[in-house]
This record gives C-alpha cells, sequence and structure tokens, in this order.
C-alpha cells in the first residue's frame, strides 16, 4: 500500500520524535538505590555510654604491722574469713646488738620511773594523811573555842591541796607504767625465735567477708604496712563507670543506669550514688589525653554471677521519653547551621529542614518538620540530591 505524500510525512516526524525520545530517554540518570526508613513515634532514652567495672563496695586490706617475717598464708582466694580470724602470723626483725642494749635501757629507765612514781603516791598518801588529821584537830579545836575559824579553813585548804597531788601522782604513776609496757613490747623480737608461738604476732581480720586477693602467699620477710591480704563482700557490690568529663557533668545521682555485655540475656539495672568530684587523666586507645570522672552505681537488679572488677557496658540514662517522633541519626546531615532530611515522596527524594531536640545513640527527636509515616532516606550519599529519583532496597 503506498503511502500518500502527507502521511509519509507524519509517519516521519513520528520517527523523529520516537527517536528523539529514545535518545533523551538514553540520557536519563537512573534512580539512586537508598535505604529507607519510616518516621514513627515511641520511646527514646538519651544516654552516656561507657566501660564499667564492679567493686566490692567495702574491701579491707589487712596489712603487717610491723617489718617482720610472716608466714604462709595457708587461705585461697574466694574462702570466707570471720571476724578476729587468724590469718596469718608474724615475727618481728630480731634486733641488733646495739638496738638490744638500747632497748633493754629503756626498759630499766621504764621501771625506775614507776618505781619512783610507786614512791611519789606513798609520799603523797601520807602528806594527805597527815593534812586530813590536822584538819580534824582543827575542827575539834575551833568547836570548843581555843581556835579561830580562819585556821580550820586553812588545815581544809591543805588537806584539798593534798588530796590533789595524791590524785595527781597516781596519774603520773599509770603514765610510767604505760611507757614501760610499750618498752617491754620489743622484748619479743629481741631474739626473733622463729616458729615460737609466745614471740609471734597474729594478724587477724577485721571483719566478716571472703578473700578477694593475696599478692603474695609464701612466707616471707615484709615491711611494715606491706599488704597481705584484701578482704571484702563480693555479695555488696557496685559499679564504676569513667566518664569523659563533659559526661560526667550531666549526670546527677538517682538516674538510672543500665548494665548491659555482662554475659546475660537482659540488662541489669542500677542507679547512680554519686560522682566523685575529682576528675583523673586517662590516655585513651589512641594516644589522646582525656579528662575522666568516675561515677559510681548501685544495684537495683541482684547482681547475680557478677563478680569483684568484672567488665560491663553501662548505659547512664540521662533522658528518657515514652511518645517521642524520632528518626534514625544517620538520615540527619547538615546544611549550614541547619539540620536536613531527604523525604521520600512519589519516587524521589525531597529535601526537608527539620528541627530537633533530644539526640540518643541511634535516634533523635523531631521536634518540627516530619510526621509519622512519612519516609526518609537512610545513611544519604552523595548521589541521593533534591528532586533526583531514588529506589528503596
Amino acid at each position: 500500500m503506498r503511502l500518500s505524500a502527507p502521511q509519509r510525512k507524519l509517519l516521519y516526524a513520528l520517527m523523529g520524535v520516537l527517536a528523539i525520545a529514545v535518545v533523551a530517554w538514553g540520557f536519563v540518570p537512573d534512580p539512586v538505590m537508598v535505604e529507607a526508613t519510616t518516621v514513627t513515634r515511641g520511646a527514646l532514652l538519651v544516654t552516656a555510654d561507657e566501660d564499667g567495672e564492679t567493686r566490692a563496695h567495702d574491701r579491707y586490706v589487712i596489712s603487717a604491722t610491723v617489718a617482720g617475717r610472716v608466714s604462709r598464708i595457708e587461705l585461697h582466694e574466694g574462702d570466707a574469713v570471720h571476724t578476729g580470724q587468724v590469718i596469718a602470723q608474724l615475727w618481728p626483725v630480731p634486733l641488733s646488738a646495739r638496738e638490744r642494749d638500747e632497748q633493754l635501757a629503756r626498759i630499766a629507765a621504764a621501771e625506775a620511773l614507776v618505781r619512783e612514781a610507786q614512791q611519789r603516791i606513798r609520799h603523797a598518801a601520807a602528806d594527805y594523811e597527815q593534812a586530813r588529821r590536822e584538819r580534824v584537830r582543827m575542827d575539834r579545836l575551833v568547836h570548843d573555842g581555843f581556835m579561830s575559824p580562819q585556821a580550820v579553813e586553812q588545815a581544809r585548804v591543805l588537806e584539798s591541796t593534798s588530796a590533789n597531788e595524791l590524785e595527781a601522782a597516781r596519774f603520773r604513776a599509770r603514765s610510767t607504767e604505760a611507757d614501760a609496757t610499750a618498752a617491754r613490747a620489743a622484748l619479743p623480737a629481741m631474739d626473733g625465735t622463729r616458729g615460737s608461738p609466745a614471740n609471734a604476732l597474729e594478724v587477724i581480720s577485721p571483719v566478716d567477708g571472703k578473700v578477694l586477693r593475696i599478692p603474695d602467699k609464701s612466707e616471707r620477710v615484709v615491711a611494715a604496712g606491706a599488704p597481705l591480704l584484701e578482704v571484702g563482700d563480693p555479695t555488696r557490690l557496685e559499679v564504676v563507670i569513667d566518664l569523659p568529663s563533659t559526661e560526667a557533668v550531666k549526670v546527677t545521682p538517682g538516674m538510672p543506669v543500665l548494665l548491659e555485655g555482662w554475659g546475660g540475656d537482659h540488662p541489669v539495672h542500677a542507679r547512680v550514688r554519686t560522682v566523685e568530684p575529682l576528675a583523673f587523666t586517662k590516655v585513651s586507645a589512641l594516644g589522646v589525653e582525656e579528662q575522666r570522672v568516675n561515677v559510681i552505681a548501685d544495684f537495683v537488679d541482684p547482681p547475680g554471677a557478677l563478680g569483684d572488677a568484672y567488665r560491663v557496658e553501662a548505659r547512664v540514662v540521662l533522658w528518657n521519653g515514652d511518645d517521642v517522633l524520632k528518626v534514625p541519626v544517620s538520615a540527619l546531615f547538615r546544611r549550614g547551621e541547619a539540620w536536613n532530611v531527604f523525604v521520600i515522596d512519589g519516587g524521589r527524594a525531597r529535601l526537608r529542614e527539620v528541627e530537633i531536640d533530644h539526640r540518643g545513640a541511634l535516634e533523635v527527636e523531631i521536634v518540627k518538620g516530619l510526621s509519622v509515616g512519612e519516609r526518609v532516606v537512610r545513611h544519604p550519599s552523595n548521589d541521593v540530591e533534591d528532586r533526583r529519583r531514588v529506589r528503596s532496597l
């Protein structure tokens, strides 16, 4: 069938338009593949997250009272101890010949002072008895009219003074006896006999609890004040969380704490007891110096299998809301001073400015700019632009 000239012109025009459309379609960019998320309402937690460590609430370090040789400690970590229980024996370091002579001289001097004080007591007692008899005699003479009342007053003053001197002499005697006792306390160390119970000092536990740590179980020579073992109650634990000082200033006593990553399948609840007033410098894994502050929290839930010095992942709840309009933090980006998101509308990304308030680790509260049910681009890349066609993964 032959086409007329007008029909051929129309056909050629349609073919040209189709060719132009095909070429133009080839230059249209493909939709950008994006991950989409929906704006929702729900609970939002604003937390300060950091690793923490459990520790015994009350820890007692039992130390050597004097320098000497300590016996082998037969206890083991985890063993129960009781108040007054002997945990080790300590034999003081024996004295040298010069120290022995000096100590014997101190003991002799102290004992001489004791004898002198006892003689002073007898002398003061005799003076007091004489003053008392004199006062009785004066009372009788004044009563019979042979002496003036002034004489008996002087006798009474003398009797009171004598009584005070007698009491002072007794106090001096007690002081000298205490000095003599202190001097004799070094006698067990003068020979330093190992294994003699009479020469040993007993190291006892001051509290009930369990042995947390023993630095060295072996028999050895220790200095005065050297730690022998640590005792505490492992069932009464607290959590120490070292936060950056910029986060610690937001924490107040009473705030809830969630403990995760401790080995169980559910978080353990705790509560902030105190924020220590003194910060300290800590070097991070990248070599950066940071000012850190210890936050101390008490367990609300039973600690269960947790013990002393166990690691936990702590989340201090700074703020929480139950009905909050929120989106993932990764959907937000900055344009100038404002926060923006890409809203998916009709297969295209629409740039929209939003206002935010509370910001958690993964989600952020939207105050203005979005509504429930809208879909936004999560992790927008540089390929996503305003009005650009997008397709959800």
